[in-house]
């Protein structure tokens, strides 16, 4: 996925900000990660508030496996219907950033 859609994906929450990252690229918000691109995959950020909404999406969670067990990391392929509506892409958009948003609180909370 070419930087530029990764943009219009995105317009409806703001502008972002894409480095490598994985192999793949991060994209960011203010600051905060709110998805990945992984083998042409986009993935948004979600955590236990936002995940139950990924589920009932159809979406998939980014697992691999690692020393014996499969490990689950906290980001959800994009529901289909996103890619096609942007006010939906917007409303999954902010989802993710408001999960970045709990997740950066909580590292903060655990390192200060």
């Amino acid at each position: 996925m070419d930087n530029g859609r990764i943009e219009e994906l995105f317009e409806g929450l703001g502008p972002v900000t894409i480095r490598r990252l994985f192999g793949g690229k991060g994209i960011y918000h203010r600051g905060v990660i709110i998805a990945i691109v992984l083998q042409g995959e986009l993935m948004l950020k979600a955590d236990a508030i936002s995940a139950p909404d990924f589920v009932s999406a159809g979406a998939r969670q980014w697992t691999y496996a690692g020393k014996g067990r499969e490990v689950a990391m906290p980001y959800w392929t994009t529901p289909d219907a996103a890619f096609d509506d942007p006010d939906e892409m917007a409303a999954w958009a902010r989802k993710a950033y408001d999960a970045g948003l709990r997740a950066t609180a909580q590292q903060a909370r655990q390192e200060g």
